[in-house]
């Protein structure tokens, strides 16, 4: 099977349940954006070496896979004429749970915030600090898409949780890499 179909030349592409839009809706904006999260992610994890939080990267950017090909299938493909369910896994309150949890543990770890943090922090960081961004653009869109279109509620509260877990994360990088934060402190300018 070759990887190019020819079928999305004309600037459409088809979602799960066969509907064809055009690739600037913005269904396909918010399951792109989702996408470059989940690569830049796997930029993250790259320098990274703990072998714990390899281990919840790997996890979310499953999860990921799972949040993207909801937000590819409107609401009313879900279900198949037979009542089952179109897709394999749907993201739920245990995957929210999970992050809430991992947070929880690092945060023990970490002294309180007094200040906003500058984006930095070494170069693993950095590069979670830009994930945490993109899940943001990623929130957004989806929040965007649910205007027009019916998204689920879990959907949209993954990726808020997922956002704060990606700060909490990199913070706890610069930590045990021995890496400072900077601080917006209004009163040093």
């Amino acid at each position: 099977m070759k990887i190019y179909t020819k079928t999305g030349d004309k600037g459409q592409t088809a979602l799960y349940g066969g509907t064809r839009v055009s690739k600037a809706s913005a269904r396909v904006d918010s399951y792109g954006n989702i996408d470059e999260l989940n690569s830049f992610i796997g930029i993250s994890k790259s320098h990274i070496q703990d072998e714990e939080v390899l281990k919840q990267l790997k996890k979310i950017q499953f999860d990921l896979f799972t949040v993207g090909s909801e937000a590819a299938t409107p609401v009313d493909k879900l279900m198949l004429a037979n009542g089952k369910s179109r897709l394999p896994l749907i993201i739920s309150e245990t995957e929210i749970e999970e992050l809430e949890n991992w947070m929880d543990a690092f945060e023990e770890k970490l002294e309180p915030l007094q200040y906003f943090i500058l984006p930095g922090g070494g170069k693993s960081a950095t590069f979670l600090h830009a994930a945490r961004t993109i899940c943001r653009r990623a929130e957004r869109s989806l929040v965007f898409l649910n205007e027009s279109e019916e998204v689920r509620p879990e959907l949209i509260k993954y990726l808020n949780r997922l956002s704060d877990y990606l700060f909490v994360l990199a913070r706890y990088i610069s930590k045990i890499n021995n890496e400072p934060e900077e601080y917006w402190n209004p009163n040093e300018r």
